[in-house]
């Protein structure tokens, strides 16, 4: 099974000094996920219907990248009726037996976020979680999707209430997504094991890991790695696992 994680920066393009003002259209986003052949994908800061990437849903572009995918996208920014909606979403190609959904509250207030060249002072947002209980060969299989916040703390807390969450699911569990923690911490705090260990982010030249695989228990990784797509400021990550 292929698991792979794609903050996808909303289909915009970033380059060596910042954002380049490019947009991939819905075929340039399905062309790219489908290239790291996933059998789950989790993607976060996804568009749909929003006027700053041409009113694209990229939730329905991601999820066409994968045969037949049974998907879910979680809003956590904007209204159906003001400009679209802004979020996350899983999708996989596995029949799903149960779609689970967690709210969780962004930090008050605005913070100090570094991107290149510039320092800019923004507001958190809500985050969320979307978690799917999969029929694998072996058996039952929980993969989990999320967000989290870039506020120092905040993350923290959050990724306590993601784990408390999916302890009431069934295992294995395995979580996926931009945490904002490297893999070392996010272990330690959730007690999951790292599928996948290298820089991410920013893509042109990646310093840090922020994008996780993770799972309950140690399953056998046959091949895993980080890959650069033709946009976002993150690369996109892939796991091989054994689940059986």
């Amino acid at each position: 099974m292929r698991l792979a994680t794609a903050n996808l920066l909303s289909g915009r393009g970033f380059g060596t000094h910042g954002p380049d003002g490019s947009v991939a259209p819905a075929a340039g986003i399905t062309a790219a996920l489908a290239t790291l052949a996933p059998d789950v994908l989790a993607v976060q800061e996804v568009d749909r219907g929003i006027a700053r990437t041409g009113h694209v849903d990229q939730a329905v572009a991601a999820a066409a990248a994968l045969p037949d995918a049974s998907w879910r996208f979680v809003r956590t920014v904007g209204r159906p009726t003001h400009d679209g909606d802004y979020g996350i979403a899983l999708a996989t190609r596995l029949p799903v037996l149960e779609w689970h959904e967690l709210r969780l509250p962004g930090a008050p207030g605005r913070y100090p976020l570094p991107v290149p060249g510039n320092l800019l002072w923004i507001a958190d947002e809500p985050r969320a979680a979307v978690a799917a209980v999969v029929q694998t060969d072996g058996g039952r299989l929980t993969v989990a999707a999320t967000h989290l916040s870039f506020v120092v703390g905040m993350n923290v807390l959050q990724l306590r209430q993601v784990r408390r969450w999916l302890d009431a699911l069934p295992g294995p569990r395995v979580l996926l997504g931009d945490l904002n923690l490297p893999p070392g911490p996010a272990s330690r705090l959730t007690g999951y094991t790292p599928l996948f260990r290298g820089p991410t982010f920013p893509s042109p030249a990646p310093r840090v890991q922020l994008d996780n695989v993770l799972a309950d228990r140690a399953l056998a990784v046959r091949a895993a790695e980080a890959v650069r797509l033709p946009f976002s400021d993150h690369r996109a990550v892939t796991v091989d696992v054994d689940v059986r």
